[in-house]
């Protein structure tokens, strides 16, 4: 976890620098794509550690279809897994509960009105 926050600050420094203005701007971009294979590295790790084969293969499914989502659970699951809230593998059916979750949370609740008032038709008029 500490070489996480180390390379959390490397990569901060490197923006800062690259803000800045200094020199040697494609060895700085290489620098940055090199701390995101670490990071992405680390993430797999972590990842790897804590979710069983059944529960890795339907986040990587998820992937193909929704990145963005796996991507979100795959944060989520990180974090939890580095503050301690995981206590042993993560299954498929908890991904399944996490994924629900996550979907309520992100989803807007859409409330369809219908005023019958003004659309009905009234027959006896005819």
């Amino acid at each position: 976890m500490d070489d996480e926050l180390e390379i959390l600050r490397q990569k901060r420094l490197a923006e800062l620098q690259g803000a800045s203005g200094g020199p040697g701007g494609a060895q700085q971009q290489q620098q940055q794509e090199e701390m995101r294979k670490q990071q992405n590295e680390m993430k797999n790790s972590i990842l790897s550690q804590v979710l069983t084969q059944e529960a890795r293969a339907r986040l990587n499914t998820l992937a193909l279809t929704k990145p963005e989502k796996a991507q979100m659970v795959e944060n989520h699951l990180v974090q939890m897994a580095r503050t301690g809230q995981l206590m042993g593998k993560f299954g498929e059916d908890q991904l399944k509960n996490l994924l629900e979750k996550l979907s309520e949370q992100t989803q807007k609740k859409t409330v369809v009105k219908y005023d019958r008032r003004r659309t009905a038709i009234d027959s006896d008029e005819d």
